[in-house]
């Protein structure tokens, strides 16, 4: 199968070595030629896991957004949210009837991805996909080194629009064989986002620290029982609204994630403690800048909250951690972040929005 990769971040360095290994060959897109150049000049990705390291050779490594998609049956965009809609414009003018996107994860992107291509006189027919957390618990090590602690086992997975889902999570399913589990639409696979979840309970309530100490690891020290208490009141929220849409269990609540004898979660058995053992999260965050405020906060967040106003579903936690965000980059995030207010779409009866999941723009 051929496959994009686009971006230079943890998850893009991730995605081009394991669908490599995976037999596929991955065309490696990253915007700035200078940055690439070290991967580049290696002509692969140095990949360190549980086997050891070595060098991953990548079939074609380009600054040329056009060469990288240019027949590919599969474009993964393992991106930040914020970086969606200027991906979606890059993208525009080569993007042919039958590809796949995939937006691990994705924020409700799968919709924001479209309607930005639309507007810039795309009219191919493509699928956009969206699952719940980034395939791999990963950092670089370097300029050209990608270090992975462990690797999803489920990847629940939404399709913009719904009437591709057949067709795309095939697809998919050949990069990431045995892990993709079907959602119902894209708003499924966007409310499955563990992001918004974990990461701004641990902001918050870590601030003093996090801005007093130099590095502070979220996920060890920073996770006590105050903070798993209100991030399962938090969950619990998103589960509910995702039961006030209709949508069928299982819901992935992320007590799984920490508990040794619950159901499987998405990164499998005991992922908190290799992330927790690995010591590559213990890290200086910039709480005015980092992802964690910026994606998983300000849009993340703000996208339950707004869909959980929408369907009647009440959001209390959820809207005094966005609440609090908001108070500390001083900005009014219901106006700046992703909520379906923003979106243009607050105004649809639920019906119409179960047309626009299905059908598309």
């Amino acid at each position: 199968m051929q496959t994009a990769v686009v971006g230079g971040g943890n998850g893009s360095f991730a995605a081009a070595v394991d669908i490599t290994l995976r037999g596929h060959s991955v065309r490696f897109w990253r915007r700035d030629p200078a940055a690439l150049e070290p991967t580049r000049a290696a002509g692969g990705i140095e990949l360190k896991d549980f086997e050891g390291t070595r060098m991953v050779p990548i079939d074609t490594i380009t600054a040329d957004i056009g060469e990288a998609v240019s027949g590919a049956d599969l474009i993964v965009a393992p991106i930040p949210a914020f970086g969606q809609a200027e991906l979606a414009k890059a993208l525009a003018p080569h993007l042919v009837d039958g590809q796949v996107i995939y937006l691990p994860p994705g924020t409700f992107g799968s919709y924001v991805m479209m309607k930005t291509l639309r507007d810039e006189g795309c009219t191919a027919d493509v699928a956009i996909a969206e699952t719940g957390t980034l395939p791999w618990l990963c950092r670089k090590h370097g300029d050209n080194l990608i270090a992975v602690t462990t690797r999803a086992t489920r990847l629940p997975t939404g399709v913009f629009p719904a009437r591709h889902t057949d067709r795309a999570l095939e697809i998919i399913s050949a990069a990431f064989p045995g892990a993709i589990e079907r959602c119902e639409d894209a708003l499924s696979g966007a409310l499955m986002n563990a992001g918004p979840i974990i990461h701004p309970p641990l902001i918050i309530m870590n601030a003093g620290p996090i801005q007093h100490f130099d590095h502070w690891d979220i996920h060890n020290e920073g996770t006590q029982p105050a903070i798993r208490s209100v991030t399962n009141a938090l969950d619990g929220e998103r589960m509910a609204v995702r039961e006030a849409l209709g949508y069928a269990a299982p819901h992935f609540p992320l007590a799984d994630h920490y508990s040794s004898d619950g159901d499987e979660w998405m990164y499998g058995a005991l992922a908190h403690d290799k992330l927790t053992d690995s010591g590559d999260w213990r890290e200086h965050l910039d709480l005015q800048t980092h992802r964690y405020m910026r994606e998983d906060l300000a849009l993340g967040l703000g996208f339950i909250v707004s869909v959980g106003h929408w369907i009647g579903a009440p959001t209390p936690v959820a809207a005094g951690l966005f609440a609090l965000g908001g108070a500390i980059v001083g900005e009014d995030l219901a106006a700046t972040g992703r909520t379906l207010e923003t979106l243009g779409l607050s105004d649809l009866t639920p019906a119409q929005m179960a047309e626009l999941l299905r059908e598309g723009l």
